[in-house]
């Protein structure tokens, strides 16, 4: 997987869920603009959920900063040896992974993932 960070991103904190398990997590800032993780799949699965948390701080046009939850997830299908980036829409409001070289890897599914859920008491 590959995350970057927006020209008006300031820092992002984003964790990767495979399988409802936590397979990674990536911090970006100034000094670390980019990075590259590499996320092994249960063996003989062909299918895998997945799910993006975390937070994303950027600055406005107007020079504000913005803090915005990584809520986002789907279905990888048959992800094994792929490069997969981390991207955000909608001004930084849908985070999801996508494979460049074959759209049909990624299935994303609208609405928040459940596994980005705090758990409350």
């Amino acid at each position: 997987m590959v995350d970057g960070r927006a020209d008006n991103e300031i820092s992002e904190i984003s964790r990767l869920y495979i399988d409802d398990q936590l397979a990674a997590t990536i911090k970006l800032d100034a000094t670390v603009p980019q990075r590259a993780i590499r996320v092994e799949t249960a063996a003989g699965g062909v299918n895998h959920t997945y799910a993006l948390c975390g937070e994303i701080t950027i600055r406005t046009p107007e020079g504000r900063t913005e803090m915005h939850e990584v809520n986002g997830g789907g279905v990888l299908h048959h992800p094994e040896g792929r490069t997969l980036n981390a991207l955000g829409t909608r001004n930084f409001t849908e985070f999801y992974l996508a494979d460049p070289d074959d759209p049909s890897v990624v299935e994303r599914q609208p609405g928040r993932s459940s596994v980005c859920s705090v758990p409350t008491s």
